[in-house]
């Protein structure tokens, strides 16, 4: 007889950023953070709740992972007791569009749980409850279907979704443009890097108030023997 897999699998969290590392990507706009790691990092297909017309959606914090399975949610239900505060809950719906990976009473126990967002590859529901509760949260859209909650599923282990791995502990960085996920391993680079990037952004927005129409490295290029102009 084959053996029937868990319904859970579960690896404790026992991964996480520092503080000071997590202090870093406070504030910090999504567009500094793929800056700073040369163009990588986005989540595809994952959006603001609403496009943030409603909810302020903006949070930086830890990932904590959760593989749910498309249609499915019993592993984010059995996370709830693993959110430390400061978390963002991170969970892959398999890309599913015909239910919903949540709703305002599970996003409103991830909140009452310390939470500070919520991500999925999944839609969501209960607009105007998810609004009331207050919790940021990015996904592919809404749809009122509801979920299972039978399993099989993990917690705490890799998971893809948005087109790359993310892994617990991961830092994830989401605002209204979209959602970057920083690689554990790679935090104090990106770190030092952000304040290059802050340094550059910084310098050009004083070049427009003063009145830059174009970037010298253009006007350069345009009067260069790279460009031949024709009749």
């Amino acid at each position: 007889m084959i053996e029937e897999p868990p319904v859970l699998t579960i690896r404790r969290p026992d991964r996480r950023p520092s503080a000071t590392q997590i202090a870093a990507f406070q504030n910090t706009p999504t567009s500094f953070v793929v800056d700073a790691m040369h163009g990588s990092g986005v989540l595809l297909g994952i959006r603001p709740l609403g496009e943030g017309r409603d909810l302020h959606c903006v949070a930086a914090g830890p990932a904590l992972t959760v593989d749910c399975g498309p249609g499915d949610i019993l592993a984010l239900l059995a996370a709830l007791p693993f959110i430390k505060a400061g978390d963002i809950v991170v969970s892959a719906f398999g890309a599913h569009q015909g239910v919903a990976a949540a709703g305002d009473r599970v996003t409103g126990m991830m909140r009452n749980s310390g939470a500070a967002g919520f991500v999925t590859d999944g839609p969501m529901r209960d607009y105007a409850g998810l609004v009331r509760v207050g919790l940021p949260a990015w996904c592919a859209g809404l749809n009122p279907g509801s979920p299972v909650s039978t399993g099989p599923g993990r917690i705490g282990l890799p998971i893809q979704i948005g087109g790359r791995e993310v892994e617990t502990g991961d830092m994830i960085v989401a605002d209204r443009d979209g959602v970057v996920i920083v690689p554990f391993e790679k935090l104090d680079n990106v770190i030092r890097q952000l304040e290059t990037v802050r340094q550059l952004e910084s310098d050009l927005d004083a070049e427009i108030e003063k009145g830059l129409k174009s970037p010298d490295a253009m006007t350069e290029l345009l009067s260069g023997d790279g460009v031949r102009y024709v009749d």
